[in-house]
Formats: C-alpha cells, structure tokens, sequence
C-alpha cells in the first residue's frame, strides 16, 4: 500500500471534493464582502474539473497509442483552445481576422520552442515522446495566452480610445511603424512583466510547480531545479515570441498600408458566440413568459368562478329578501 503523500499516491474523488470546498469557501467569503468574484470562482473550478477530466481520458489513450500523428492532433487542438480561448473569453475588443492572427502566433511559437526544448535542452528521444512533449506544449500554451491577451488588450485600448496621439505621429509624416512603436513597446513590457517577475523570485520566494511534481514523481532535487529551468525559458520565450508576432500584426490590421487608423475594424462588443447565447437564452425566456400568459388565461376565469361561488356561500345574508325566505312559517 502507498504511503500517503508518496509519488504514487492514489487520489478520489473525495479528495477532490475537499480541494474544492476551498474554492466554496472563497465564493461564500466573496458573497459576504460583496466583492462579486464568487461566481467567476466557482464557475472557472468546474470547468477545471471537466476539462482536465476530459483531458485526462484523451491523454491516457495518446498515452498508451504512442503515436506521433495523435500527438502532434493533441497540440494543434491546445493550441486551437488557447486560441478560442483568447479571442472569445479573454479579449474585450477584437480586430478583424484575429482568429487566425492569434493562431499563426502561438502555432509559430508553442511549436518551435517545444520541439526545440524538448528534443535538445531536455535531451528527449524521440522529442514527441507524449509524457514529455505534450505537458510542456499545454504550459507554453497556458503561458502565451496570458502574454498575448495583456498585449492585445492594451494595443486595441490605445488606438481606440487614444487614436489621436498615433494619428499625430502620421500627421507630422511618421511611417505607421514610426507612429506604433511606442504602444508596441509598453504592450511588450506589459506582457512579459509577469514571466521576468516570476524568474525573478524563483527559488527563493516560490518553488514552483513542474519542479515540485519533478520531486514527488521520484527525481532527485538537483535535476528538478535543472528541469524548471528549461521549462521557465521555454515558457519566457515562446511567450515573448507570441506576443512580438500577434502585437506586430494587429498593429499592421488596425493601422492600414494608406497610414490610416482603422478603429472600424475594432470590435467593441461581445463576441458573437455570446451575442447569439444572449438571443438565444431571450427567446426562451420571452417564449416560456408567453405560454405562462397563455396558460394563465385559460386558468383564470375557472379560478374566478370557483372563488366567487366560495364567497357568496361563506358571506353574511345582508339582503332582506333572502332572510325572509329562510325564516320558517
């Protein structure tokens, strides 16, 4: 029988359950406070549990196939997901095409960096072996959506919201990568601030996770550290590459080849994924109060009458005639 805390330690369902009651606490601690995070805490740990469910049982059969053909399906359909994810859920504005756009990012970065990584600074042979090359493709996938989502975002902020510093610049004959250059530095920076804070404190503040599941899956604490190395690299630079690809190209969309800023291809509202939820969930609502109108109609009369014929059998004989008439003789 496995210690508990051992490397092989089998994990149920329970103990699933009591992680979670975390994540209900901090809900019911949210509602308290009014602080309004308690849904989106509860809502982001059951999606946890469904898509690392799902994943696990795609996995263990990449796993036990070994095929490089279903690895290389399993990090184009992360890299899909991330991309979906990026463009549907995390943007509040959006440019056209960029779908795509984010697509040829993390594709042009996730890819290059993991099979780089994996296969030389990882020393891994064959590098698509799938216990080591798809975790590291769903990290540099994790990492690079953040980076990407920070840049984006400021860069449809400035030339919505603050067109008229770029308009400027090309006013005065600057080029439109003249003009741009300043947003695109402050969105690099903005992007890749989280992963320079996180190298920073590395080891000395925190110890993170790939090297802490390094340890308890059995390797010595030397090779951890060397492991988490690697991969912070990888991450740091598939993020940087991702987020200079997807920052140049929407730039290159929203300021077109005439030196103009387009903010009619910017946007602003919800994406049509939940414009159509919206439209869809009002039908049902305004249908289900529509035949609840209909349904009361026909009921309320009957409930009229049988209320009525109640009250005249339970009311007080005011009228004269009707005493009379049960008076005897």
């Amino acid at each position: 029988m496995d210690e508990p805390g051992g490397p092989t330690a089998n994990l149920s369902w329970g103990n699933v359950s009591l992680a979670f009651s975390f994540i209900v606490f901090d809900a019911i601690v949210s509602v308290s406070f009014g602080l309004g995070v308690g849904n989106g805490l509860v809502t982001a740990a059951v999606r946890c549990i469904i898509q690392l469910s799902v994943v696990a049982l795609i996995l263990q059969k990449i796993f036990e196939t070994n095929n490089p053909i279903g690895v290389a399906g399993i990090a184009f359909l992360l890299n899909m997901m991330g991309t979906i994810e990026t463009v549907v859920n995390k943007s509040k504005k959006r440019f056209n095409h960029m779908l795509p756009t984010v697509l040829i990012g993390m594709l042009g970065s996730t890819i290059p960096v993991s099979i780089i990584g994996v296969r030389f600074a990882m020393a891994v042979e064959p590098f698509w072996a799938p216990a080591q090359y798809i975790p590291i493709v769903g990290m540099l996938c994790g990492a690079t959506i953040s980076g990407i989502v920070v840049s984006v975002s400021y860069v449809l902020k400035e030339l919505y919201d603050n067109k008229d510093k770029v308009e400027m610049y090309l006013a005065f004959g600057a080029s439109r990568f003249e003009a741009c250059k300043p947003i695109a530095k402050e969105a690099l920076r903005l992007a890749l601030t989280p992963n320079i804070n996180q190298m920073s404190v590395l080891g000395i503040i925190a110890i993170p996770g790939m090297m802490t599941g390094a340890i308890l899956g059995g390797s010595s604490v030397e090779q951890a550290a060397r492991l988490q190395m690697v991969i912070m690299f990888m991450i740091s630079s598939s993020t940087a590459l991702a987020s200079i690809v997807v920052t140049v190209l929407s730039l290159s969309v929203i300021v077109d080849g005439d030196h103009r800023v387009r903010t009619d291809r910017i946007d602003v509202r919800q994406h049509a994924i939940w414009r159509a939820r919206n439209w869809v969930v009002g039908r049902i609502v305004e249908m289900t109060k529509n035949v609840g109108q209909r349904a009361w109609k026909k009921v309320r009369p009957k409930l009229t009458r049988a209320d009525s014929s109640y009250q005249s059998l339970d009311s007080p004989l005011t009228d004269r005639g009707d005493r009379e008439r049960l008076l005897p003789g």
